[in-house]
């Protein structure tokens, strides 16, 4: 088979021949029929700001496919299943897995970052990730569902509790974003602001269903919310975007008694407004990491039923012999896209 292995930061991914893994004992092997490149590849591959254990591996953790062989010991899966895959493998008996939470698991696996992923042709691992891909669901859908859609879901539902009714502000409308944006107009949200620096991001969360937009280049995305919201500011603020920057204007975009939820990931620390603001208005922030297999199948279902329109945000596909060039339009923002899927 052909996966696309990682060496180093700015390199090219090497597209290699490997023999493909069998199935182990509780393990299924699954035909690849599309990948999402995400901005954690990128951040891998491209920037370096991602540091792996080891290398090469195999990126790619967006991935969903057709059941191809299965190990000793696995039931209620056969060859020809339609999957998406469950990107981290837990193992099952650290107290965050005990808890339901194993995207938390003290000995988790991610694909594509300590263990091989799907930018190949096929992927082996524990059939526990196996989730049921509905024929109504294309396979180019399936493979974002478990990342770019349900890591927003669970920001907006899980761990952002959003109420029908409330104000909502999303920072950064990338891939994430616009989700944020699908999920939270499903929810009943009032009002739904968008915040970006890029007119393609802006115009994309508008036809997400975005009630207004703000361009934070404009400056104070904060007071342009409050504006927007009679002066009081929203009921959650969501941060996709993994900056100091927007993380502080989330916070201060808030009414008081309302929750911040970060979702994006990078290297800046940030801050907490001064304590008598902070304690005084009883401002909630919190981490939303990935989503539960529970997630995932809620998105599947809710795809699957047409409640969420989720075609539209496979904006490319590229063959898997292309993936550098689909990496190199991912970074770029060549297009606007929202996701580009790898299909081998």
């Amino acid at each position: 088979m052909r996966a696309a292995r990682f060496y180093a930061p700015g390199t090219p991914l090497a597209l290699e021949e490997m023999a493909a893994t069998p199935p182990g004992p509780g393990e299924a092997r699954v035909e690849v029929k599309g990948c999402g490149i995400c901005g954690t590849d990128l951040h891998i591959a491209l920037e370096g700001t991602i540091q792996l254990p080891k290398t090469p591996v195999t990126l790619g953790h967006e991935a969903a496919g057709v059941v191809a062989e299965i190990g000793p010991g696995v039931s209620g899966w056969a060859p020809g299943d339609r999957v998406a895959i469950f990107p981290n493998v837990a193992c099952g008996a650290c107290y965050a897995c005990r808890e339901g939470r194993e995207v938390l698991c003290l000995n988790g696996q991610v694909l594509g970052i300590n263990r091989d992923g799907a930018f190949a042709d096929s992927v082996t691992l524990p059939a526990s990730c196996l989730i049921p891909l509905p024929e109504a669901v294309p396979f180019t859908v399936g493979a974002i569902v478990a990342d770019a859609v349900s890591t927003a879901y669970r920001a907006v539902v899980g761990r952002g509790g959003l109420r029908s009714g409330e104000r909502v502000a999303v920072f950064g409308c990338g891939g994430l974003g616009v989700h944020g944006i699908k999920i939270a107009r499903l929810r009943g949200a009032a009002q739904i602001i968008a915040v970006d620096v890029a007119p393609g991001a802006l115009r994309r969360a508008r036809e997400a269903g975005a009630t207004e937009t703000v361009d934070a280049k404009e400056g104070d995305a904060a007071k342009q919310i409050r504006s927007l919201t009679a002066g009081e500011g929203v009921d959650l603020a969501l941060e996709f975007v993994g900056l100091r920057a927007s993380v502080t204007e989330a916070l201060r975009s808030l009414k008081r008694g309302a929750r911040a939820v970060v979702a994006g990931v990078g290297p800046d620390r940030v801050e907490l407004p001064p304590l008598r603001s902070f304690v005084g208005s009883e401002i909630s922030l919190l981490a939303s990491m990935g989503s539960t297999r529970e997630d995932v199948r809620t998105v599947i279902q809710l795809a699957a039923g047409g409640r969420l329109e989720l075609a539209s945000s496979v904006t490319g596909e590229v063959p898997l012999s292309q993936i550098n060039d689909g990496l190199r339009r991912a970074f770029t923002k060549e297009g606007d896209p929202v996701r580009i899927v790898v299909v081998p």
